[in-house]
């Protein structure tokens, strides 16, 4: 299963490829990162996008932040899952989410365990 991670912290790359490691080496879990919502926007306007199951996102980037990246992707494709990620529990922030249609809303630090879960049960 193929997963899109952005975060403009390089820093989530480590943790990521750390926390899911059995499941990349067994290839149960692909991870792409990306830095910025425009480098997304131009991965999935050039390429075949059928097989991510899933896109996570931070809320708070320079340039286009994660709402409008989730706004876009909904748009274009709205069956896509994607989970809004933040280090800030904003309640506008929440709210304006699932009126884009965050399909979960989840704070850092991330619960990987929780997290792992409900990958697995996409």
């Amino acid at each position: 299963m193929k997963i899109i991670v952005v975060d403009d912290e390089p820093d989530v790359q480590f943790l990521f490829k750390q926390r899911f490691r059995r499941e990349i080496r067994k290839e149960e879990i692909e991870f792409n990162f990306f830095l910025s919502a425009g480098e997304v926007i131009d991965y999935l306007s050039t390429t075949d996008n059928i097989d991510i199951i899933l896109i996570l996102s931070d809320i708070n980037m320079p340039g286009m932040n994660g709402l409008e990246l989730l706004k876009i992707i909904k748009e274009k494709t709205p069956r896509q899952k994607v989970f809004m990620i933040t280090a800030y529990s904003d309640e506008h922030n929440y709210k304006t989410a699932v009126e884009y249609g965050a399909d979960d809303y989840l704070t850092k630090p991330l619960d990987f365990s929780g997290l792992k879960e409900k990958i697995l049960s996409l």
